[in-house]
């Protein structure tokens, strides 16, 4: 029987350069998973007016980054976060990235709040501090593609911290047995890194940042490109 599809609740778009030249969050991850098992994919925007699907119909679900934040009480914030809640207390394999992270540990009783320690955007190591297969040890260099200034600063119950970096302590944590967050971006490449960078520039130089060291620091991301695909084969197929 073809397995049941893998839900993007899409958040948000990217900025306008990778908007324009790939797509939104969706294709990202998308991308990020191609080739590699037979899921198909559904696209579900949280942004709309209608009910969200019943999660049963998915394999899993990937909530999306956003440009948004999570401090707004939208009203489709707040829908989605009694939608995850209900996915968490389930056990459907669900994973949130960035602003899907915030989102999640919000709708579980944690805290978003501005990010005391400020933006953190570009390439940024990764100090793994808890075994989990979320997070692959053996890669090499421990780096993630990042852009955030918002965080989950109050962990819900039971939640567990896997990696941290210099500026965010919650950098990936499990919410539950098959609930997992990641404030950085696993579905960036370098080029969608950079034309983050690109499109930040002005934000970055009002607040003491330098753009072009930052641009300059972009590589390649071994431990945080590996998380979509690790989701899907340690917390997916083997449910």
């Amino acid at each position: 029987m073809p397995r049941r599809p893998i839900g993007i609740l899409v958040t948000g778009d990217p900025v306008a350069a990778t908007l324009e030249r790939v797509g939104g969050f969706a294709a990202l991850v998308r991308a990020g998973l191609s080739g590699a098992w037979e899921f198909g994919f559904e696209e579900v925007d949280a942004r709309s007016a209608g009910a969200l699907p019943e999660a049963e119909r998915f394999s899993a679900i990937i909530v999306t980054g956003s440009a948004s934040s999570v401090t707004e009480r939208a009203g489709w914030m707040l829908r989605a976060e009694e939608y995850l809640a209900r996915v968490v207390e389930s056990e459907q394999p669900v994973l949130g990235i960035c602003f899907g992270h915030q989102l999640m540990g919000q709708a579980l009783g944690g805290l978003v709040e501005r990010n005391p320690n400020g933006r953190e955007m570009g390439t940024v190591p990764v100090q793994l501090l808890e075994e989990d297969l979320l997070l692959y040890q053996g890669a090499t260099p421990t780096l993630a593609h990042t852009t955030h200034v918002d965080s989950v600063t109050l962990l819900p119950e039971g939640a567990r911290v896997l990696a941290r970096t210099e500026l965010e302590p919650n950098a990936a944590v499990r919410f539950g047995p098959r609930a997992w967050g990641v404030q950085f971006h696993p579905e960036f490449d370098v080029e969608v890194m950079r034309e983050y960078v690109q499109a930040r520039r002005g934000l970055l130089a009002e607040e003491g940042r330098d753009p072009d060291a930052v641009a300059a620091g972009i590589q390649e991301a071994p431990t945080g490109g590996l998380v979509l695909r690790r989701f899907v084969e340690h917390g997916v197929l083997t449910r």
